[in-house]
């Protein structure tokens, strides 16, 4: 059986004993403010309704707990971290090598491998790859390069420019992002 490990949020949330302000603001499992009192009294009336002390803003002056079950409480909170990480977009960078001899044919594989990408969301490295004598001539792979954006157009924009690292020239395109509907923002997304 999988230990089920809490999350940093749940391990700095006060319960029950572990609240130690001297006055706290209690607030009642329906939503009602039953006044300013110790800590004590207010574990006592959370322990007669089988419920937990959970303190939810400790910066209050007094701090505000409620009376809550504590495992519910965890459960929702773990639900909404799981929601928001489901709308989150992964972006992932993609290098696709280019060298100064490339041939036709495959520059426009290249190409419509990085158009694919750039459809799904994910940023491109377009690197060309220098052996030997190549790197003599830059302005070859810089042809490509600037070529590649020319022919991409608009579906792109550079984040970053050409730049010679060691014996690669190297670039980096995103994807430009959708302004409109909700619905061709998640078309483009699919990669249609």
């Amino acid at each position: 059986m999988e230990k089920r490990v809490p999350s940093p949020q749940a391990i700095r949330i006060r319960i029950n004993e572990r609240i130690r302000a001297p006055e706290i603001r209690l607030i009642d499992d329906d939503g009602t403010q039953l006044g300013i009192m110790s800590p004590e009294r207010a574990v006592g009336l959370a322990r007669a309704k089988d419920l937990d002390l959970v303190e939810i803003a400790p910066q209050a002056n007094p701090p505000v707990c409620r009376i809550l079950n504590f495992g519910k409480y965890l459960y929702q909170q773990d639900k909404k971290a799981q929601e928001a990480r489901r709308h989150q977009r992964q972006t992932q960078l993609k290098e696709i090598k280019f060298r100064p001899k490339t041939d036709e044919h495959d520059y426009q594989f290249k190409k419509n491998h990085i158009v694919r990408f750039l459809g799904s969301g994910h940023m491109v490295k377009a690197t060309v790859m220098y052996r030997g004598r190549e790197i003599n001539h830059v302005e070859v792979g810089r042809r490509i390069l600037d070529r590649l954006v020319g022919e991409l157009g608009e579906s792109c924009s550079i984040e970053r420019s050409p730049k010679l690292e060691g014996r690669n020239l190297s670039m980096i395109l995103t994807p430009k992002r959708q302004h409109g509907s909700p619905a061709a923002r998640s078309g483009a997304g699919a990669g249609t």
